[in-house]
């Protein structure tokens, strides 16, 4: 709810990694890894921004954001085949009127 992000191992209770007010206090609405690059994943708060985060790349901060002002995206999805190697990764955001918009990632952030 307040923005925080915490990475775990499945056998620790301890976090690895923890980042703080990730998303400026906004509560995280979905949380999702990349299908095709195991090292990035997306977050999306509830300002409708989409943050994405590549720990090869930088592990402390996210390397882009995007904000989505025309309409509240209420959830998101990845979509992608993970034995496939061409790096494509798309991403489906649901908006608050039903639509659905499905973009595609850029290939630094989807090729393993």
């Amino acid at each position: 709810s307040d923005g925080s992000i915490r990475l775990h191992q499945m056998t620790s209770e301890y976090p690895l990694m923890q980042w703080n007010d990730s998303t400026n206090g906004q509560p995280i609405i979905a949380l999702q890894w990349a299908l095709t690059r195991p090292a990035v994943f997306f977050v999306l708060d509830a300002s409708s921004s989409i943050y994405i985060w590549d720990l090869l790349e930088n592990d402390l901060l996210p390397v882009a954001k995007e904000a989505i002002p025309s309409e509240n995206i209420v959830t998101m999805a990845l979509l992608g085949e993970p034995e496939k190697t061409n790096g494509l990764l798309g991403i489906a955001l649901a908006k608050e009127s039903g639509q659905i918009d499905v973009q595609c990632v850029k290939k630094k952030w989807a090729l393993p």
